[in-house]
This record gives C-alpha cells, structure tokens and sequence, in this order.
C-alpha cells in the first residue's frame, strides 16, 4: 500500500457544532489520503464550514453537496464514488465515533488479516455514554436477525465504523436508502465470503434534543432490509464486478510456500 492509503467518507447534514472538530481529528491520521465530505443539503452553517476547510487543505479536503436531502445512503455513495484511497472508512460528522481510533479499525486490513473490519461498541465495552435503552434493544435485535441471514457473528451491525478494502465497496451495487447502507452493505460482503474482522471501539452516543436523526421508522426499514438484501439479492447483483480480494491473495502465497 502507498504511505497515504486511507480515504474518509463523512456524510453530513446540519452538523455545524461539530463538524470542524471531527474533521480536525480526522486531520490528525497519518495514513489519511483525503477526507471526503458530502453535504447532503444541510440548511445551517454546514455549507460555510464546508467552503473553509477546502479553502484551508485543498491538497486533502474533498467537498461536495447534494441539490437536496437525499439520506445517509445517498451521502455514502457519493463520498465512495470520489474516494482513491485503497482502505476505505465512513466517519459521522457528529463526534460519536472518535477518529483516533480509526487505526485500531483498519489494522486487521493492514495486517491483511481482514477484507472488511466493523468497529464494534459492544465486543468489548471501551467508553460509551449510557444513553437509549430501546435503541440498544433494536440493535440487539437487528443484529440478530441480521446474523440469522448472513452466518456471520456480528456484535454491531448498526456501526458508524466500517472500513472496507476500496475496490469492494467502490465496485458494490449500493440500492437502500435513509440509513439502510448498513443493512445492506453486511448482506453483501458477507456473500463474498471474505474476511470480515470486528474491532472494540468507544461510543459517546449523542440524545435527540443534540441532534441525533435516526427514528424508529429507520429500524423498520432496516428488517425490510435484512430479508430483501440476503434472500432476494445476489451476489453477482451486489457489485458492478466482482472485487479480488486481497487476504485471499495472501493466504494463497502463504500456501504455495
């Protein structure tokens, strides 16, 4: 991999508290490539945050902005159309996630143990700010039922961390919308049947009256979701072409020795 291999995907919308500091932190990675920023039309001061950071680091700031609210999905498929980086990562732009730990996330990629790595807030319980019972609840269960589908002994799969190795996540066919991306994004590696690794992170989860966005209707979907991307999806309709994967690469050179 080149020295600066890591794109950021940050999807935006009306985060103008803290989207300088998250990008700050991002800022702050020594493997970052580019920082990619998608506005999703937001109607607070997002756009002129925006125009400044790409003013102050054009070499690794890449902006864009959605003519109207399109979801986080739509967000997310923009920023991986734009990305160049071979290691790929989506970070909220609402400091939930902390961007420091974003090297703990990718290095079973590096180490290329792992195709895709999902930062898990409950594999090993690090930091997290005790906030909605229901919402721990729904995710337990999604997450449950999402394993069911998949054979695949996820902990979080309603994470903000998934970073992905680029070519399979720019080659992937990404058809949800609002927040079904995580939904649909697990049923799909796990049919390529690569290495999938999950690493402990840390949550600083924000209340409703701070601007958190998803509702209950997002978990509906998201069952929706569950049976439409693993029965009825696959795996030559999930990507454009299929993506080589290099930990099977690896794994075949140790082999031939």
């Amino acid at each position: 991999m080149l020295h600066k291999y890591l794109s950021v995907v940050v999807p935006i919308y009306n985060e103008e508290q803290s989207l300088e500091r998250v990008v700050s932190k991002v800022l702050e990675l020594p493997q970052l490539l580019e920082v990619i920023l998608v506005d999703d039309c937001s109607n607070d001061r997002t756009p002129d945050i925006l125009r400044d950071l790409a003013k102050r680091y054009p070499s690794i700031v890449i902006t864009t902005r959605h003519a109207r609210n399109s979801g986080k999905t739509e967000a997310l498929k923009t920023g991986f159309a734009l990305s160049r980086g071979d290691i790929v990562i989506v970070q909220d732009a609402d400091l939930e996630y902390d961007p420091a730990e974003i090297p703990d996330v990718i290095a079973p990629i590096i180490a290329n143990r792992a195709d895709v790595v999902f930062g898990s807030r409950f594999l090993v319980r690090k930091a997290a700010r005790a906030v909605y019972f229901y919402h721990y609840l729904a995710n337990k269960c999604l997450t449950f039922c999402s394993n069911l589908a998949t054979n695949i002994n996820l902990t979080d799969v309603e994470t903000c961390y998934k970073a992905f190795r680029g070519d399979i996540i720019r080659k992937m066919k990404i058809t949800s919308k609002g927040f079904g991306f995580e939904i649909e994004v697990t049923a799909k590696v796990a049919k390529l049947k690569c290495p999938i690794y999950e690493t402990p992170i840390s949550y600083y989860g924000r209340t409703y009256e701070e601007g958190k966005k998803i509702t209950a209707f997002d978990g509906l979907a998201a069952f929706y979701y569950i049976v439409r991307y693993n029965l009825f999806c696959t795996l030559a309709q999930s990507f454009e072409t299929l993506p080589e994967l290099e930990s099977k690469k690896a794994l075949c050179a140790v082999t031939a020795k």
